[in-house]
This record gives C-alpha cells, sequence and structure tokens, in this order.
C-alpha cells in the first residue's frame, strides 16, 4: 500500500493505519534526527514527537509532493528547534556530549590489532562529530541528508525548499568545511 493509500485511509477514519506510516519512517527519521542531536535519548524523543506532529498535522498534508519529503522536513525543523533551545545551556550541551560518546556503536576488539586503533577511532568519531555540528544549519541538514540518509540531491532539495544547485553547492561547503576544520584539529594534535 502506497504512503497516499495509507493517508487517504488515515483521512478517512482508519486510525490504525497509521501504524503502517509510524513502521515504514520510524528508522529513517531517528537516524536523520540522530545526526543532528548525537544522543540516542533525544533522538528517540524527536522521532516521537515527529510522528506525533504529522498526526496532529496529517489532515494538512499536500498531495503534491511526496510523504517522505514532507515527514523528513517536520523532523528536520524539530531536530533544529531543539538544538537552537540546548545552545543556550552549557551544562545540558556537556551532558549531550557525554551521551552522544556513550550512545556510539561499540567496536569490535577483533576488529582492530591493539588497544591505540581503537583510542584513535573513538577520537577521530568525537571530534568529526564536533566538527558536522560546527556547519550551519543548512550545511548541516544537506549534508546529514546525504551522508546519513543517502538521499539523493533531488530529495533533499524538496525536502529543502531549495535548487539541487543550491544543495550542491551547500555540499561542497560542508565538505571543504569538514575538510579545512578537520585538517586544522590533525594539525594541532
Amino acid at each position: 500500500m502506497s504512503d497516499f493509500d495509507i493517508i487517504k485511509e488515515i483521512l478517512n477514519g482508519n486510525k490504525d493505519q497509521y501504524r503502517f506510516l509510524i513502521e515504514r519512517y520510524q528508522d529513517q527519521i531517528f537516524r536523520a534526527c540522530m545526526g543532528y542531536v548525537h544522543c540516542e535519548e533525544d533522538a528517540n524523543d524527536l522521532t516521537q514527537e515527529t510522528f506525533i506532529k504529522v498526526y496532529q498535522k496529517l489532515s494538512n498534508f499536500k498531495f503534491n509532493a511526496a510523504f517522505s519529503t514532507w515527514i523528513y522536513r517536520i523532523a528536520i525543523n524539530l531536530s533544529l528547534n531543539f538544538l537552537r533551545k540546548k545552545k543556550g545551556n552549557l551544562f545540558d550541551r556537556i551532558e549531550s556530549a557525554l551521551d552522544s560518546l556513550t550512545s556510539k556503536p561499540q567496536i569490535q576488539i577483533s576488529d582492530y590489532s591493539n588497544p591505540e586503533d581503537i583510542l584513535i577511532t573513538n577520537e577521530h568519531t568525537e571530534m568529526i562529530s564536533k566538527v558536522i555540528e560546527s556547519l550551519s544549519d543548512k550545511q548541516k541538514t544537506a549534508f546529514v541528508l546525504s551522508k546519513y540518509e543517502e538521499l539523493s540531491q533531488k530529495e533533499i532539495a524538496t525536502i529543502m525548499e531549495i535548487t539541487e544547485g543550491a544543495v550542491e553547492s551547500l555540499l561542497q561547503r560542508a565538505k571543504a568545511n569538514l575538510q579545512k576544520k578537520i585538517s586544522h584539529l590533525l594539525k594541532k594534535n
């Protein structure tokens, strides 16, 4: 059943169909939120908020665009608003960084030849997360949707409501900024 068919069913009173949208998009929305907040607990909360908002606003959905575009836009806006609220509170930022470190996938010892390799990998992962956080909201959005969600430039353009050329430009600037900042950090260390 297509997204449009499910939405029509829901709007016609069959509320049980909503679970199919959740099942279809839950993992993708979680990954998109995680790309912004880097904390599983916050990403789970934002994912839940996204689905609540979608449910509340479903009657406003226009059938002239893909549902995936609409739900991503909601998740991104909620994630950006969440980060804006958190920016002012240093304690929350420190706590979020600590949560982020503990929520990273566990490294398999057998994948590395020695403990130093594990430490270096953890340090690089942490450094990359911090550098991604330093990107502008638009660059971060384009980068997260491209690299974490593996969306095409056309899909990203639709979600961000900009041209494909603007997406390409944002991605190029994001990559250049990431390379410059990572290079600078590696030289410092």
